[in-house]
C-alpha cells in the first residue's frame, strides 16, 4: 500500500450511550445507537471478541491482515524492527453521551505478567467538542488511597466515594489529557474526544454497577484481588499540570498536543492548513475536524478519517482545514530502540 485510504465509520456496540457528536462530525443523519466510540484504523478487537473493532479497507480486507501481509510498507522498516507487524496505536472518536464509569487500565508490565500482551493501555484525550453546562473529566485520586479502601469501594460499589476521591477537571475544545496506565479516571457526559491509546481493550472497571451486567466483566478474568493491583493509588491533586494541557489558542501550522511523557506510546499534532503542509513518511491516522482539501490525490473534508501508510512517502495536505494527525510511538523514546 502506497497511498492514503479513507475509512468508513467503525462503531462496535458499547455498554454506554453516545454517538451524536460523531454523527454530526461525519455528516450522518442519525447517530448509531450505543455507538459512542468510532475505532479508526483499528487493528485491535474488543476484549474477548474475534473481529469486533477491526477496521476494514475499501477492498474488503481487514487492515490488521493487510499490515501483517506487508508491515514495512504500512509501518516502515524502523518501526517493524521494534514492534513487528504491530501498529502500536489505536485511535478512537469518543462521544460520551453519559458519564463513563470509574475505571483504569493496566501497564505494560502488568499486561505482560497477567494478560500475555506486550501492551498495556496508556491513553491521551484530545477534546474536540463539548456539550452541556459542565463538561468534566475525572483523573487520578486527589490524595493517596490505601489498597484496602479501593477494594472496599469496589466490593460495595460506593460510587459516591470513588467520584469524590478523583480530581474533577472542567475541559473545553483544545484541551488534552494524558492518562498513564493505572490512573483511575472517568469521562463526563458531553465530552467529545479524539483518543490515542495503546492497541488493547484492557479495562479494570472499579464502578461496574449500572454499567456492566455483572462484576466478573470488570476484572479481565483475573479476579479483583489481582486486577486492583494495577490501580495507581497515589495522590495527583498537586500534579494535574503534568497531565492536562490547554492548546485551543495555538494556531501554528502544527501544534504538538502532548508532552514528552506520551512519546513512548503515541504522538499527535493538530494541523492548521491554509494552503499546503507536507507530511513526512510515517504510518499515521488523520481526523479532519474542519474544512476540506486533499491529501495527496485523496479528497478530504470535515469528518474524514484517513489511514496513511509509511510507503506513501512525503505527502502534501492541501486546502483550508484543521486536522488531528495521530502517529505511533516516537521510536527513539521506546525501550530497546536502536537509538538508545
Amino acid at each position: 500500500m502506497n497511498r492514503p485510504v479513507e475509512l468508513p465509520a467503525n462503531q462496535p456496540k458499547q455498554f454506554y450511550r453516545g454517538g451524536e457528536a460523531i454523527a454530526k462530525l461525519r455528516g450522518f443523519d442519525e447517530a448509531t445507537e450505543f455507538g459512542p466510540e468510532d475505532w479508526v484504523a483499528s487493528t485491535t478487537t474488543l476484549y474477548g471478541r474475534d473481529l469486533a473493532g477491526l477496521s476494514t479497507l475499501p477492498d474488503g480486507r481487514l487492515l490488521r491482515d493487510a499490515v501483517r501481509a506487508d508491515p514495512e510498507s504500512w509501518l516502515g522498516a524502523d518501526h517493524v524492527k521494534i514492534f513487528g507487524a504491530d501498529t502500536a496505536l489505536l485511535v478512537k472518536l469518543l462521544d460520551a453521551g453519559q458519564r463513563l464509569p470509574v475505571h483504569c487500565h493496566p501497564s505494560n508490565a502488568f499486561a505482560s505478567k497477567h494478560l500475555n500482551c506486550r501492551h498495556g493501555k496508556t491513553e491521551s484525550w484530545i477534546v474536540v467538542g463539548t456539550q452541556g453546562a459542565d463538561p468534566t473529566v475525572y483523573i487520578g485520586f486527589r490524595d493517596n488511597v490505601s489498597a484496602e479502601t479501593v477494594a472496599n469501594w469496589v466490593s460495595t460499589q460506593n460510587t459516591a466515594a470513588m467520584l469524590e476521591a478523583l480530581n474533577p477537571v472542567r475541559v473545553k475544545a483544545g484541551d488534552t489529557v494524558f492518562v498513564p496506565a493505572g490512573l483511575p479516571h472517568a469521562i463526563g457526559e458531553g465530552v467529545f474526544i479524539v483518543e490515542l491509546q495503546q492497541p488493547t481493550d484492557f479495562s479494570v472497571t472499579l464502578e461496574w454497577q449500572g454499567f456492566l451486567a455483572n462484576a466478573d466483566i470488570g476484572h479481565l478474568g483475573l479476579g479483583y484481588d489481582t486486577a486492583l493491583d494495577c490501580v495507581d493509588r497515589t495522590g495527583w491533586g498537586a500534579n494535574l499540570g503534568s497531565l492536562v494541557r490547554e492548546t485551543g489558542g495555538m494556531t501554528t501550522s502544527s501544534v504538538n498536543l502532548f508532552s514528552a511523557d506520551a512519546d513512548p506510546f503515541f504522538q499527535a499534532d493538530r494541523l492548521h492548513v491554509d494552503g499546503s503542509f507536507g507530511l513526512e513518511p510515517s504510518f499515521a491516522v488523520l481526523v479532519v475536524l474542519e474544512g476540506s482539501g486533499t491529501l495527496g490525490s485523496l479528497p478530504v473534508q470535515k469528518g474524514s478519517t484517513v489511514v496513511v501508510p509509511h510507503a506513501a512517502g512525503e505527502t502534501g495536505l492541501v486546502g483550508d482545514l484543521v486536522a488531528i494527525r495521530c502517529r505511533p510511538p516516537l521510536l527513539s523514546s521506546v525501550e530497546g530502540s536502536s537509538s538508545e
